[in-house]
């Protein structure tokens, strides 16, 4: 890679920008995990089955896109906090249904009311013109579409 095309820069510079602003952002959430008594991981578990009730953990692995051993350990501790249950289907007894405890939709509430990372960014968004924003959300998609497209 010649370090010296300025499209290798270019691309340098997005990628260092995108890597910060995850940072920040996820900074800002393990904040608001960690206030509520939870990891990043297990709240991104609970908000997820509070959005989806009924939700099997296979879905989960899929719309979080992280490993079943880890959805698994963190279901388990979730279950053990009692804010979700597992529940196992008749038609398919492999097939686990999880949906959250009163406890578990309390704490998912209270999650998304102090959501730091949208907080922060609605008052970064705020700074920058309506105009540039829906650039940067369609920019963004199509980023996004043609890198889960790239082979490699």
């Amino acid at each position: 890679m010649d370090y010296n095309d300025p499209k290798v820069k270019q691309a340098g510079e997005v990628v260092q920008s995108f890597m910060v602003i995850s940072r920040i952002l996820t900074k800002f959430t393990s904040q608001n995990a960690e206030s509520l008594g939870l990891t990043l991981q297990q709240m991104g578990i609970l908000n997820t089955i509070s959005a989806f009730p009924e939700i099997t953990l296979k879905e989960i692995t899929e719309k979080l896109n992280l490993p079943k051993s880890t959805v698994s350990v963190n279901v388990d501790s979730l279950v053990n906090l009692e804010l979700i249950d597992r529940k196992i289907t008749e038609e398919d007894r492999r097939e686990i249904h999880l949906a959250s405890t009163p406890k578990g939709k309390e704490l998912s509430r209270k999650s998304s009311q102090n959501a730091l990372s949208y907080r922060a960014m609605i008052l970064a968004l705020e700074k920058i013109p309506e105009e540039d924003i829906q650039v940067l959300i369609r920019t963004h998609k199509e980023l996004l579409k043609d890198l889960r497209d790239c082979n490699f």
